[in-house]
């Protein structure tokens, strides 16, 4: 089986419009793959182009009241790439999108991103370093489309971001020592009602200097779907933020060690809101468990201990290293890639298709891309 390359790294800066364009004559190629990935979806439930225009419209206003500069970025990538706004748009707010596209359709939302998360607190880790890391389980065909995109903005601190080629965020840390990762969750309150759509609201935490107010755009930022966020600082805090469309609960780590799959976890939330996605996710109950398992009894735990647990393959293919298998629809789905965090020295380590490839591409803050272990 042939080795999959490395994310390509994408380095741009000044304005959101600068910036926007950079992004979009770097990553030209696989941003037109992207496009086409989630095109077809939407054609598939037999919805035109007008179709997609109305939708990115209904979505729009949020997104500018929330943040007009990211809005702006996405205009300049369209400008960059020599492609519509509504498909950048379509990138950013697939999930949304494709959900009312579904829901039109009369259609239930089938199409769960999988993703385990793990942080490891300074005082279980061999380094005395804080280790965020993630495996993110989605469309195989995504190993073509992500990049790694080091930012510096005119206005707020440096970031690095693992995400969809065209997307403004997914996860990633700054140099304000601040991390992020999301976990897909699913309740009966999704859908109804409007919200800013979750890229957005991963590229304000990474756009915040300070944590309280990274913290406060997770947990107060109206959504309209359910997702789980994985906030970190490098001095030493780790908080899990279980979102529901209209309110959010939070989790401490217990002993230092913070783990969440895609199932409602949290004693508050469970008594509030009826858990959904457990048909679409049903081996999330373990694989939360089994990513425990491996680091409990640590307590000098290593980025290698994590990435052991983040390999797990108890249960395959439904596992927390997911291999490439077919899924409803006829598509392909994998773990992506497993990220792999350092807020401290500002770097992340990422593997695609960890299943079949264990070859990670350290990229930093400062400096370039390279291969690791």
């Amino acid at each position: 089986m042939t080795t999959p390359e490395p994310f390509p790294f994408i380095d741009v800066s000044g304005t959101p419009h600068e910036r926007g364009v950079q992004i979009g004559q770097q990553a030209c190629e696989r941003i037109g793959k992207s496009v086409a990935l989630y095109a077809g979806r939407i054609e598939r439930l037999g919805l035109t182009r007008a179709d997609l225009a109305r939708l990115v419209g209904e979505i729009e206003p949020s997104c500018a009241h929330f943040t007009p500069r990211h809005v702006e970025e996405m205009r300049g990538i369209a400008e960059g790439a020599g492609l519509a706004f509504e498909d950048i748009a379509l990138i950013n707010a697939r999930t949304e999108i494709i959900a009312r596209a579904r829901l039109e359709a009369n259609l239930r939302n089938e199409e769960p991103d999988g993703c385990t998360g793990v942080i490891v607190l300074p005082e279980r880790s061999a380094s005395g370093r804080l280790i965020h890391a993630q495996n993110w389980d989605w469309l195989s065909a995504c190993a073509e489309t992500a990049i790694v995109m080091r930012v510096h903005p005119d206005d707020g601190p440096a970031f690095l971001t693992f995400t969809e080629a065209g997307g403004v965020a997914r996860s990633g840390l700054n140099e304000a020592g601040i991390a992020i990762t999301a976990n897909y969750l699913e309740c009966e309150r999704d859908y109804s009602q409007s919200g800013v759509p979750l890229p957005f609201i991963r590229r304000a935490v990474l756009e915040h200097e300070h944590l309280a107010l990274a913290m406060r755009d997770v947990a107060t930022t109206p959504k309209a779907c359910s997702n789980n966020m994985m906030v970190s600082h490098r001095d030493g805090f780790a908080i899990d933020f279980e979102c529901a469309p209209d309110e959010a609960f939070h989790l401490f780590p217990d002993d230092g060690l913070l783990v969440h799959a895609n199932h409602w976890i949290g004693p508050t939330a469970r008594a509030r809101i009826r858990e959904t996605g457990i048909a679409d996710s049903p081996d999330s109950l373990y694989r939360d468990w089994r990513v425990h398992q491996h680091l409990k009894g640590n307590r000098a735990i290593t980025p290698d201990d994590v990435k052991t647990a983040l390999f797990d393959d108890f249960a395959t293919p439904h596992s927390v290293c997911r291999p490439d298998r077919s899924g409803r629809g006829g598509d392909d789905y994998a773990t992506v890639a497993m990220i792999v965090m350092d807020p401290t020295q500002g770097t992340m380590e990422v593997a695609p298709l960890p299943a079949q490839n264990r070859a990670f591409t350290r990229y930093a803050l400062e400096g370039g891309a390279g291969r690791g272990r």
